[in-house]
């Protein structure tokens, strides 16, 4: 009998999570691959929802819960839970005994994972490398995860590219396209009145999904730009408004103290949720009119089903954008002027014609059968792959 090779997904938050879904209903369904399943971060806390409930929920088992946050979303809190992160990973792959790690993303707790994992000398996978965001310190980390990984997946040939450029091997990286359509692809998204009935809030003639994080690289800035948000909002009428609160990220504790106080002053028209869930949050999308924050859902997966994007600042600045995306200043004029714009006429009939440069949506099944087949045989040992080099033998 082949021994099955152990395959260990981490994931600490409910975002990531839904991008993982069905990466993870593919391993456990292979008969070359054996999942294990470590839950971190925003998942085992009560402040946001103890989300690893969900993926217990949804026929998984999670092996191993590295508990990492703080209380404090300060910088020093923010850099002491990556610590406690790397300590934890750290014994929970020595329990596991993993062949290969697969991450998502750009998230601190992610980070803290791969440096564990890279140190135990275990092969990492990780998806959605290559990528910018220019305002939050999700920048640097997400390359910092590419030169620790050893197999790249990436949303875009324009990402795939990046990652070569920061030294990876060209066999090694591959472009399978963006997770979240795959989702959209493969759920069955609620209709309006079942949607309405899951979140317990009718929706109106005109609807809003607001999701708005800290930009992480700038000093101070959360309180101030959210309240812009807030002011603009605050000019619309007959409009409903669906929040979906901040992550654990350096500040986003006043965002979501922003957002209870802004609820409790209209609560006819506005409601919040810690976690809404991929299904109802995709359901969500679908059923508004825009997509208003600095969310990357608002540029991957708003544009596959034809709605438009707000994009406040410059927490997204550097990402492939669709045409259904309206770029604005975190202020409120430039915020007021996007809106009108997002609900005049030829915006709205623009946006149904929008493609989404992020692939097909067959994410899961390209990335097992990589997992599946490639030699894991001396792959921690990386080579710089010098493009410099390249082209001056051309």
């Amino acid at each position: 009998m082949i021994e099955k090779r152990r395959v260990c997904i981490i994931t600490g938050t409910r975002a990531e999570y839904g991008l993982l879904y069905w990466l993870m209903k593919e391993v456990q369904s292979s008969s070359k691959l054996e999942l294990q399943v470590i839950a971190t971060g925003m998942h085992l806390s009560p402040e946001f929802g103890l989300t690893y409930k969900q993926i217990e929920q949804d026929g998984f088992t999670i092996n191993k819960k590295v508990e990492m946050l703080l209380s404090s979303d300060s910088e020093t809190g923010i850099a002491k839970s990556i610590g406690l992160g790397v300590i934890g990973f750290s014994d929970a792959l020595n329990n596991l005994e993993p062949d290969i790690v697969v991450v998502l993303g750009d998230r601190f707790e992610i980070f803290s994972a791969v440096i564990a994992t890279m140190v135990s000398r275990i092969p990492v996978a990780h998806l959605h490398g290559g990528e910018a965001t220019e305002g939050a310190f999700d920048e640097p980390i997400r390359h910092s995860i590419t030169k620790m990984a050893h197999l790249h997946f990436t949303a875009a040939e324009e990402y795939k590219n990046r990652v070569i450029q920061l030294g990876e091997r060209p066999d090694r990286v591959f472009n399978v396209g963006a997770a979240g359509i795959e989702n959209i692809k493969k759920l069955q998204l609620l209709s309006r009145a079942d949607f309405e009935k899951s979140i317990s809030f009718k929706l109106t003639k005109r609807n809003l999904l607001v999701t708005f994080h800290p930009v992480t690289l700038e000093k101070s800035t959360s309180e101030d730009q959210f309240n812009s948000l807030l002011n603009s909002l605050d000019k619309l009428k007959g409009t409903n408004i669906i929040f979906t609160k901040a992550n654990a990220d350096t500040n986003g504790r006043i965002i979501n103290k922003l957002i209870d106080q802004y609820v409790s002053d209209h609560p006819r028209t506005t409601i919040a949720f810690n976690s809404l869930g991929q299904l109802r949050y995709l359901s969500a999308i679908k059923h508004v009119d825009g997509v208003v924050g600095n969310s990357s859902s608002g540029l991957l997966e708003a544009p596959s089903l034809q709605v438009g994007t707000i994009n406040i600042g410059d927490r997204q600045k550097g990402r492939i954008r669709a045409t259904s995306i309206i770029d604005c200043l975190p202020e409120e004029g430039d915020i007021t002027k996007a809106l009108q714009k997002l609900f005049s006429i030829d915006f709205t009939e623009s946006v149904k014609h929008t493609v989404s440069p992020f692939g097909d949506g067959n994410v899961s099944k390209k990335i097992v059968e990589i997992i599946e087949s490639v030699s894991l045989d001396g792959i921690v040992k990386k080579s710089f792959y010098d493009m410099l080099q390249i082209y001056e033998k051309v």
